[in-house]
């Protein structure tokens, strides 16, 4: 890490949020409902880190057919529940934001609505305000660098004075595909093997997040 950091990327779910165990379980219940059993370990490969829009594409292509209309709302309410009981932070992150002094953003495969959201109901979306970017925005998400690459210029920064905070293999993969560097965080559901790579530190405790920036700035 040789560049200036002038921005720090952060995903939502996985990252901010301790979220995605709570998708997931629920994930296994809706794709046995549709016909396509998936292990745990199978739906984080697969779909952690990807939108929604992505994800109904691949069972559609599983299933061999189009999902009817409306078809979600047979499992919103367990999707609802998770959230609403057992939403919190990924431990550690309040004190590690805290500790941070670069400019910081937001860029999620979720949609806006739900970050709003799903930070909301966290005490995070102020820390945030205005800096929230939904793969919603861009024309293909993780792990293709548009989204990514849109937060940046949003906000006039190069993509190589960004660094990226992900959990997820597609996510590291478009921080890399857009030329960023990436702080991959194993301390969740991605084994750290799936997030190592070129231009990629992995960490398992957010803790080390404020030390692993300044690090990087000390290089530069």
């Amino acid at each position: 890490m040789t560049t200036p950091i002038e921005l720090v990327i952060f995903d939502c779910d996985g990252v901010l949020l301790d979220s995605e165990r709570l998708a997931v379980r629920v994930d296994a219940v809706v794709l046995a409902a549709l016909g396509w059993e998936l292990s745990i370990e199978e739906i984080v490969h697969r779909f952690v880190g990807r939108s929604h829009a992505a994800m109904v594409a691949e069972i559609e292509a599983h299933l061999g057919r189009r999902l009817p209309d409306g078809w979600e709302a047979e499992f919103q309410p367990l999707y609802d529940e998770a959230f609403a009981t057992e939403l919190t932070t990924v431990d550690g992150i309040e004190a590690a934001l805290d500790a941070i002094d670069l400019p910081t953003c937001v860029a999620s495969s979720s949609s806006h609505e739900r970050l709003r959201r799903t930070l909301g109901q966290t005490g995070l979306y102020p820390r945030f305000e205005g800096r929230v970017f939904s793969a919603g925005e861009v024309a293909r998400g993780k792990p293709a660098p548009d989204l990514f690459l849109h937060a940046a210029a949003r906000l006039g920064v190069a993509p190589q004075r960004c660094v990226v905070v992900e959990d997820s293999r597609h996510g590291v993969a478009a921080a890399r595909a857009a030329g960023m560097r990436a702080l991959g965080y194993a301390g969740g559901l991605t084994p750290a093997d799936w997030l190592r790579g070129p231009d990629t530190v992995v960490f398992t405790d957010m803790a080390d997040l404020p030390a692993l920036l300044a690090g990087a700035e000390a290089q530069a």
